[in-house]
C-alpha cells in the first residue's frame, strides 16, 4: 500500500501561512482547554502533565479509554470543514479539492486535509474542538464530576478517562463515536480500548501507569528500544568516522532525548540507555582495532571528565582563550538532571493581551531553567531586567 504525502508548491504554502495569521487566533480562541498538539506555547509535556493530574490521585478515575481516530488527517469531511471553518471558503474549498500528482498521474481529494500544508494542522485541531466541551456539558455539574470523566488530546491522540468501564463503553464511547461521524471520522475498533490505570498504558511515548497505588510515568518501553536501535545504526553507519565526528552525530540524538523525557521518571532508564551506548562504542572501537589491547582503546578513545571515569571524548583544536585542546565528550544521559514540567494554563491564549504577563512569566522560568545553576548568568540576567540593553526586547531561551 503506498500513501502520498501532498506538499503544496510555495505559493500554496504562502498563501496558507497568510490565510492562517488570521485562522490561529481564532482558533486559539475556541479552542479545547485540554489540546495541546500544534498549538502555540503548548507541547507534549504539558499533555503528559495533565494526565499526571487527572490520574494521580488515591480516588482518581481508574479507566482509561484510549481513542483512536482512524486515518484523521485523510478522512475529515470537505463539507463539515467548508461549513464550519472561518476562513475564505472559495480559496478552502481549492486547497481540499487540489489533490495530488503521483507518477506525473492527477488523483483527486474526495476527503482529508493534505497533511504537508501549513494550514492543515489547525483544520484538524478545529475539526476536533467541541469534543471536550460535550462531554463537560454531560458530565460536569459545576465543579463536581462524579463520573470522573476527563479528556486529554495532543493532535488526534486522545484518552477519556471514566469512573467505571461501563461509562466508557456504554456512554463516552458512543458519544465521541458520534461526534467524529458528523465531521467523516471514526474510531479504529482494533487499536481502541479500554485499561485499567493498574495496567499502564502508552500515550505520546510514555507509559502511565500505578504501582500499588502509586502513579509513575516512565519512557515507554517501545521508546526506548526504538531510540536504541538508531543509535545503535548511527553508530555501525559510522564505522569509518572520525572520532569527534561520531560524538557530533551521536550529541544531538542524545541531548534531543533527553530533553523530551526529563519531565517524568526517566532517571533509571537514561542510565540504561547511557550503559548501552558505552557497550555499542566499546565495540565499535574494538573492531576499529582488533590486534589491541583494552588498556590501549581506553586511553585512545575514553576520557576522564569531572566524575566520569569512561566518558567517549577526545581533544579538539587549541581554544583562543587557553590557548589548550578543549575535551569533547559524548553527552551523559545519565547526568540529565529531572526536573519537573510547569504546566500551561488551560485557558491561557497567547493572542489574548490579558495573558501576556503570564507568557511573559513562563519564558522567564525557561530561561532560569537553561541557566542550570550559573549564578552569574542568572544575576546579570535579572539586573537588566530580564532584556537586552540595545534593543530593549526579553531575552528568552529561543532569543538569548
Amino acid at each position: 500500500m503506498q500513501f502520498a504525502l501532498t506538499v503544496p508548491c510555495m505559493v500554496d504554502r504562502a498563501q496558507q501561512a497568510l490565510h492562517l495569521l488570521a485562522l490561529e487566533p481564532i482558533a486559539e480562541t475556541t479552542a479545547d482547554p485540554n489540546s495541546y498538539g500544534f498549538r502555540s506555547a503548548r507541547s507534549t509535556a504539558d499533555a503528559i502533565e495533565q494526565c499526571f493530574k487527572v490520574l494521580v490521585r488515591s480516588n482518581s478515575a481508574p479507566w482509561i479509554l484510549e481513542a483512536d481516530i482512524r486515518s484523521c488527517f485523510d478522512e475529515i469531511s470537505h463539507d463539515w470543514l467548508v461549513a464550519h471553518i472561518p476562513t475564505d471558503k472559495a480559496i478552502l474549498q481549492r486547497w481540499l479539492k487540489a489533490g495530488y500528482l503521483h507518477n506525473r498521474v492527477l488523483h483527486s481529494t474526495q476527503a482529508g486535509t493534505p497533511q504537508g500544508g501549513i494550514v492543515s494542522p489547525t483544520l484538524m485541531n478545529m475539526t476536533l474542538d467541541g469534543l471536550e466541551k460535550m462531554l463537560r456539558a454531560k458530565y460536569r455539574k459545576g465543579n463536581n464530576n462524579p463520573s470522573k470523566v476527563n479528556i486529554v488530546r495532543y493532535a488526534d491522540d486522545l484518552i477519556i478517562t471514566g469512573a467505571t468501564r461501563e461509562v466508557l463503553a456504554d456512554e463516552v464511547r458512543p458519544m465521541v463515536g458520534q461526534f467524529l461521524a458528523e465531521r467523516g471520522l471514526s474510531l479504529s475498533p482494533e487499536k481502541t480500548r479500554i485499561t485499567h490505570i493498574d495496567d499502564g498504558f502508552d500515550f505520546l511515548g510514555m507509559n502511565v501507569r500505578k504501582y500499588g497505588g502509586k502513579l509513575l510515568i516512565k519512557p515507554a518501553r517501545a521508546s526506548v528500544q526504538r531510540f536504541l536501535r538508531k543509535l545503535r545504526e548511527t553508530v555501525k553507519d559510522g564505522a569509518t568516522m572520525r572520532h569527534d565526528q561520531l560524538i557530533h552525530k551521536l550529541n544531538p540524538l542524545l541531548r534531543g532525548w533527553a530533553n523530551y523525557y526529563r519531565h517524568v521518571v526517566a532517571k533509571h532508564t537514561f542510565g540504561k540507555v547511557g550503559h548501552e551506548i558505552w557497550r555499542c562504542l566499546w565495540r565499535w572501537a574494538k573492531r576499529r582495532h582488533p590486534n589491541k589491547g583494552a588498556r590501549w582503546i581506553r586511553r585512545k578513545y575514553f576520557r576522564t571528565a569531572g566524575a566520569r571515569h569512561w566518558a567517549f571524548g577526545t581533544e579538539t583544536r587549541k581554544t583562543l582563550s587557553t590557548g589548550k585542546p578543549a575535551l569533547l565528550t559524548l553527552y551523559d544521559i545519565a547526568g540529565t538532571p529531572i526536573r519537573r514540567h510547569r504546566k500551561i494554563n488551560g485557558a491561557a491564549n497567547p493572542f489574548d493581551p490579558q495573558w501576556e504577563t503570564y507568557f511573559e512569566d513562563r519564558l522567564g522560568f525557561a530561561m532560569l531553567d537553561s541557566f542550570k545553576g550559573r549564578v552569574r548568568l542568572i544575576r546579570l540576567w535579572l539586573d537588566q531586567a530580564r532584556s537586552c540593553p540595545v534593543c530593549q526586547q526579553m531575552i528568552t531561551k529561543s532569543s538569548g
